[in-house]
């Protein structure tokens, strides 16, 4: 295995994100240029196009927030509902397996914690490059914390 990389470091679905945000953002831009062309519209309803927009684009934005960090403390897995922090001790195994939307984590506790900041979706040598990362981190310091 080549070197480890320095912590903390940051994994993200790159691409995905992209994609995302500039949708999120033509979308919110063409619903507004269209409220405030149609001359038929008044106020109100030209403000409920804009706000119909910045709703998709805030949906879009957070998908767009999944991420994984992992320090010398942990990993903080951000999903889009929610945020947790692990021990590196409650990490038993990193998956992707071929098929997977993205990460599995199987935990100390007996169960599994998607992780969808490492998916393979649009880049799929990246996410696999990640989750070959994660894992060796997670057994180099599994392994650190051997008696």
């Amino acid at each position: 295995m080549s070197q480890l990389p320095a912590l903390p470091v940051t994994f993200r679905p790159g691409r995905t994100r992209a994609v995302l945000l500039t949708a999120g953002a033509a979308i919110f831009v063409v619903i507004t240029t269209v409220a405030l062309l149609l001359e038929q519209l008044g106020p109100g309803e030209k403000l409920s196009f804009v706000f119909t927009g910045a709703l998709l684009f805030a949906v879009l934005a957070l998908l767009a927030r999944v991420k994984v960090v992992a320090d010398e403390t942990g990993v903080t897995v951000v999903n889009i509902a929610g945020r947790r922090h692990l021990e590196w001790a409650e990490i038993l195994q990193v998956n992707l397996r071929p098929g997977d939307p993205w990460v599995f984590l199987n935990l100390s506790d007996g169960t599994s914690l998607p992780v969808l900041g490492i998916q393979p979706g649009i880049a799929k040598e990246r996410a696999i490059a990640d989750a070959r990362t994660l894992r060796a981190l997670a057994e180099d310091r599994s392994q650190r914390d051997l008696p």
